[in-house]
């Protein structure tokens, strides 16, 4: 419902902004503007299906191996504690548990193509145990929001593109990742447990969060102990390396059981193909939506807006020029993407605003991308407070960004 009303309002607004340019500015090609945008939205959100059917097909095929090889429920088994503490609609040892860790798994180590067919296996698991098919349960909306909140542990792509920019330390923004995005990760679920009466002072989850707080210190003292070029290897070797052990474990599980690999694998691939083709529709519409906000000139006017209010409160003005990156990321992870390396070549990858710019974009996710896609997979039409709560963690996110950045580099 709250997607419903999102949509309407992004069309609604850029009529409205278009008509007032049109009618006071003289601008003749704003509505074909949007009307392009729109158009070249649909395209590419055709495209993104189209490349996330071979993904998904990989995907869901090595989960089904590791479903029959009895990897997922062990997963489900050892992380049952906490899980139960989080998702208390969820069976004991039930295998989407499994699921939703190597989902989240994949987050932490940036990992965009592997996490979200995992994490459109763990909402068909979800959807199984869900009495309301049209509507989200308690357990959906919790896993969304952990995902919106994009806990990043190893932003190997931001990387990549601050020393493509010739940044003088590409990874001199990681430990500012890290803090922003478990502070978003924290405030997400904070909020959906208080909504959800769930009680979060409990051993299995402290103890998780000081197992954070460790990887945290370990990455920090790596971070601090490593060269850059040290750290630049590091960083671009060991998700791949942690991926392909995955693949390599679950085949032998596989063996292990006595399973036939190949048909396995094949049986998911197929369940891979149909997920993409069901999601084309979700995905063009949200899309196309923001296309149309963004396209006429609704995005430019806020960031304007927003800007002007900082300046005026004696805020620091080089946050102006990365807000665009924090307001595209709920909203477009590619279009996130291109605010970002705009905002390092316009001020510089070394500049406040260039830096700044970096943690906005790994410290959450797409949550409007996310919501569209992963609900849209299985026929969710009642979001209910899922949006919200994912936005709450963003806005979280956003916060922590600008004051870590201070910090670290103000």
């Amino acid at each position: 419902m709250a997607l419903n009303y999102i949509w309407i309002a992004f069309f609604i607004i850029a009529v409205a902004v278009a008509t007032v340019k049109l009618v006071f500015f003289g601008n003749v090609e704003v509505f074909p503007a949007i009307m392009n945008g729109v158009m070249d939205a649909a395209k590419n959100g055709f495209e993104i299906s189209l490349g996330l059917t071979a993904v998904l097909s990989l995907w869901m095929g090595i989960m089904k191996v590791g479903e029959q090889g009895g990897v997922v429920n062990m997963l489900a088994r050892w992380l049952g504690p906490l899980f139960r503490c989080l998702f208390p609609e969820i069976p004991e040892g039930h295998p989407v548990v499994g699921n939703i860790f190597m989902n989240l798994s994949a987050n932490m180590l940036g990992l965009d193509n592997a996490a979200t067919p995992l994490g459109l296996k763990a909402m068909e698991g979800l959807q199984e145990l869900n009495p309301r098919k049209d509507t989200a349960s308690n357990s959906m909306i919790m896993f969304l929001v952990m995902n919106t909140a994009g806990l990043t542990i190893v932003p190997v792509s931001i990387f990549a593109y601050r020393a493509s920019m010739g940044a003088s330390e590409p990874t001199d923004i990681f430990i500012p990742i890290l803090l922003a995005t478990l502070i978003s990760m924290v405030v997400g679920v904070a909020i959906t447990g208080a909504i959800q009466r769930i009680n979060l002072w409990n051993r299995p989850v402290l103890i998780t969060l000081a197992v954070f707080a460790l990887i945290v210190a370990g990455m920090a003292w790596a971070a601090k102990t490593l060269s850059q070029t040290q750290m630049g290897v590091f960083s671009a070797n060991v998700a791949d390396i942690v991926l392909l052990a995955i693949i390599v474990a679950f085949i032998l599980a596989g063996v292990r059981k006595h399973i036939n690999v190949y048909d396995a694998f094949i049986e998911g691939a197929k369940g891979g193909f149909s997920t993409a083709v069901s999601i084309i529709p979700y995905l063009i519409a949200i899309l196309v939506g923001i296309a149309a906000f963004r396209a006429s000139g609704a995005m430019d006017w806020l960031l304007e807006g927003i800007g002007w209010v900082v300046e005026a409160c004696g805020g620091n003005a080089d946050i102006t020029g990365a807000l665009p990156t924090a307001f595209m990321k709920p909203l477009s992870g590619s279009g996130a993407r291109g605010m970002m390396l705009e905002c390092m070549q316009t001020y510089g990858p070394d500049s406040f605003a260039g830096r700044l710019s970096c943690i906005f974009q790994g410290s959450t996710d797409t949550t409007f991308y996310i919501l569209a896609v992963y609900f849209g997979s299985v026929g969710i039409r009642n979001t209910r407070y899922a949006l919200p709560c994912g936005l709450a963690a963003d806005l979280a996110s956003v916060i922590a960004a600008i004051i870590v950045a201070n910090l670290f580099f103000g």
